[in-house]
């Protein structure tokens, strides 16, 4: 992952999470990632959630780098 973040020049860091996402079922049988994506006041999985447009596309478009790439 650091490797595509590097190649648009985005911060990263290595996060763990406690969420029960369908990657938690999925890393049983294959290797996983979560791609997250900054939220105002770091508020999720809430009616208050709000994520600036430019963080929605950053992370859009690492998946699809990370994709294309696999």
């Amino acid at each position: 992952m650091e490797s595509v973040t590097k190649d648009k020049n985005y911060s990263c860091r290595r996060m763990i999470s406690g969420a029960g996402h369908d990657a938690q079922m999925m890393s049983i049988i294959c290797p996983t990632t979560m791609i997250f994506v900054p939220s105002y006041k770091g508020i999720s999985h809430n009616p208050a959630e709000f994520t600036e447009d430019e963080d929605l596309v950053k992370g859009t478009s690492l998946l699809l780098d990370l994709v294309t790439k696999l």
